[in-house]
């Protein structure tokens, strides 16, 4: 594929030779008219070529000799007619042609001679051959001309639209933005162009309608579907303080946004960098591909002039010896070949974008497949990074609800993150809450305070003690149990009786569960890095089936780990943060930045996650796995099918009287590129 042609100033195509023109955005880039541009190339253009060439096509084959011979009847014959198909062929040649003799002018002075140069050697022999045939009295190749024209005009148009289908969720981002915005002045709403918002504008965003810019919330309650850029089907919460991202549709509320970012500083702007930049980079099966293609056409130019002398040097007649020189040329074109890759990379690298995984190196995507080890950074990948209560134990006489609701009734006062937790977890319940009085912290033990004529206090085991308190028996167990796994245990008192206890730890995200499982069936170790203690870790490790951890990790000691791994031999993905993670992500076999959300510029992680969900590891690891596949059965059909229609097509077979006109070896040229498009297109459907 070639990258798009786009420019600052009017001229041709760098490809085919067509007229460039203004889009419609009237900015000041250039492409082809019909906007319906793939690589340099406009779809409508290729199609109404090989329309007309197909109408004049018919004429030249009607009065072809080979009509003559098979159907046994003469065609019309009027003055000028032994001319017509010169006149007809000179036009198709140069009219539905010219985008081959452009193309192979582009490769060789690129010094990359391919599919263009082969084509437009093929069409050129078989042309200026028919021109001297026609003035020497013999048999010219008028009609296999420009059948060969016309069925490879046929071939590159519908390769152009399936490769276009691939680039399809690039075209769908670039479509998500608005194209005017609401901006709020000194109360009055004015309705403006995107390119007119700046920062710090305050922008009105009504039910329904789509967000033109990143932004912080001022004003308003809604849910936002993010799914596009995450890939998170469910709508995201919103309200004053919290970001959102250009492009995602507002829910049934309105909001007011301070603008925050603009143009290409934005989220979804980065997100389109990214994966065009992953497009354009290429992996070891494409550069592979890539040199493959290259030789190949070396080959099919030396074996074209070996065909020719050859059958030549036997006697053949020269428009035979021609025709199979424009076989062979025709039939070796590494369109096939050098599309096999390059397709699937790119179905892949948008697909990965649908699923909210960006893919930044596309050798990053390809190594996925052969990791047997996921490292992950615990706080914040595997768990939630926050506190939360995991156990509830009441005593005698007393329910949970009474033990969660008088603690909550206290912490609500105070914004530490264990009584932020506790709160939480009464509102999770739907406890009601007392209104307490005489508040008072207790130093290095707790807080207190009157509930009516009680006085309750919430605290650890250090207030037990300045209390002369007991654990009783009924839940001393389960408590020692919790100090075992490094989960911290508050309690609540009332009237200097103990009413029960409650367990906190990092909460472990469910999704954690289902990826750990998900890797074990892929036959898929998993570790664990934490800075946390040894009980702590070993909780985690447990509750979610890990194989491996490192627990008291400081922060440059992690990519020691990743080292230790991978000198017992094992392929390793680090999973992490991508900020403290840094050095281990670099030195892991595969970086993965897990809860990016909107800073897509980590440059340690090969692939960044949109969303902290563990779950889109084992995704990566599919779709890896997917696009091996396709590579390799394209790579196979493509040089297979080279392997066994060259020698057919330069005659090895003529002693048997099969023989491969132009015209069939460029139907069977297209139909093999069609094939490897259409298999390419088939990972599109594919569920990771």
């Amino acid at each position: 594929m070639h990258p798009e042609v786009v420019r600052d100033t009017p001229g041709m195509c760098s490809e085919c030779g067509m007229q460039l023109v203004p889009t419609r955005n009237k900015k000041s880039t250039t492409a082809h008219e019909g906007h319906d541009t793939h690589a340099g190339h406009s779809t409508q253009i290729f199609f109404r070529k090989f329309w007309i060439s197909l109408l004049l096509t018919i004429p030249v084959v009607f009065y072809a000799d080979v009509v003559e011979t098979i159907f046994k009847w003469s065609p019309p014959s009027f003055p000028g007619s032994d001319y017509l198909s010169l006149v007809i062929g000179s036009v198709v040649f140069f009219y539905g042609g010219w985008v081959f003799l452009i193309g192979s002018w582009r490769e060789i002075k690129g010094r990359l001679p391919g599919m263009m140069t082969l084509i437009a050697i093929a069409i050129s022999a078989a042309y200026l051959w028919s021109v001297y045939a026609v003035f020497a009295g013999v048999e010219a190749l008028f009609w296999e001309l420009t059948t060969l024209i016309t069925i490879m005009l046929l071939g590159h148009w519908l390769e152009m639209r399936a490769v276009s289908g691939a680039q399809g969720a690039l075209k769908e981002l670039s479509k998500l933005l608005p194209d005017t915005a609401e901006v709020i002045h000194n109360g009055v709403t004015t309705t403006i162009s995107l390119s007119e918002l700046r920062e710090n504008d305050i922008v009105l965003v009504k039910p329904g309608t789509k967000i033109p810019t990143d932004g912080s919330v001022i004003e308003g309650d809604s849910d936002v579907n993010e799914s596009m850029i995450t890939g998170e089907s469910n709508p995201v919460s919103k309200k004053q303080g919290d970001a959102v991202i250009a492009g995602t549709i507002n829910g049934d509320g309105a909001l007011k946004i301070r603008v925050t970012q603009i143009g290409e500083k934005t989220f979804l702007a980065g997100v389109m960098r990214l994966v065009a930049e992953a497009q354009a980079s290429k992996s070891k099966l494409q550069i592979l591909s890539d040199r493959a293609a290259l030789y190949l056409t070396v080959v099919a130019v030396g074996g074209g002039l070996i065909t020719l002398i050859a059958w030549l040097l036997a006697g053949a007649d020269v428009g035979f010896a021609v025709a199979r020189l424009v076989a062979v040329l025709v039939i070796a074109c590494p369109h096939a070949l050098g599309l096999a890759v390059p397709l699937v990379a790119a179905i892949s690298t948008t697909k990965a974008a649908q699923n909210g995984f960006l893919v930044k190196q596309r050798l990053a995507l390809e190594a996925a497949r052969t990791v047997d080890t996921v490292l992950f950074d615990k706080t914040g990948t595997l768990t939630k990074g926050e506190f939360g209560v995991v156990e509830v134990w009441s005593t005698s006489g007393y329910t949970k609800d009474e033990v969660i609701a008088l603690a909550a009734s206290l912490d609500a006062l105070s914004e530490h993150p264990i009584a932020r937790a506790v709160v939480a977890k009464a509102k999770e319940q739907g406890l009601s809450l007392k209104d307490p009085k005489k508040f008072e912290a207790i130093k290095g033990s707790g807080v207190k305070a009157m509930i009516g004529e009680q006085e309750v206090m919430v605290g650890g085991p250090t207030l037990l003690e300045s209390l002369g308190l007991s654990i009783p028996n009924e839940i001393s167990n389960h408590v020692q149990d919790a100090g075992k796994k490094g989960q911290t245990v508050v309690f609540t008192i009332k009237d200097k009786k103990l009413l029960g206890a409650m367990a906190l730890a990092d909460i472990i995200r469910e999704e954690s569960r289902e990826a750990i499982k998900s890797l074990k069936e892929m036959g898929i170790q998993s570790a664990m890095i934490t800075g946390d203690s040894e009980d702590v870790a070993k909780w985690v490790a447990s509750e979610l089936g890990i194989d491996e951890y490192f627990a008291r990790v400081l922060p440059h000691q992690k990519s020691e780990k990743v080292k230790a791994l991978q000198d017992r031999g094992l392929k390793v993905a680090m999973v992490g943060d991508g900020i403290n993670d840094a050095p281990a992500l670099t030195q892991a076999d595969l970086g993965i930045a897990i809860g990016a959300g909107t800073n897509v510029a980590i440059e340690s992680a090969g692939i960044i996650l949109m969303r902290n969900d563990p779950r889109d590891i084992v995704k990566i690891v599919r779709l890896s796995q997917m696009t091996y596949t396709k590579m390799i059965q394209n790579l196979f059909w493509a040089t297979g099918y080279n392997v066994v229609a060259l020698p057919l097509a330069a005659g090895a077979l003529a002693f048997k009287g099969i023989i491969l006109d132009p015209a069939v070896a460029a139907v069977f040229m297209s139909v093999s590129t069609i094939i490897v498009a259409g298999n390419a297109i088939l990972l599109r459907k594919r569920e990771l």
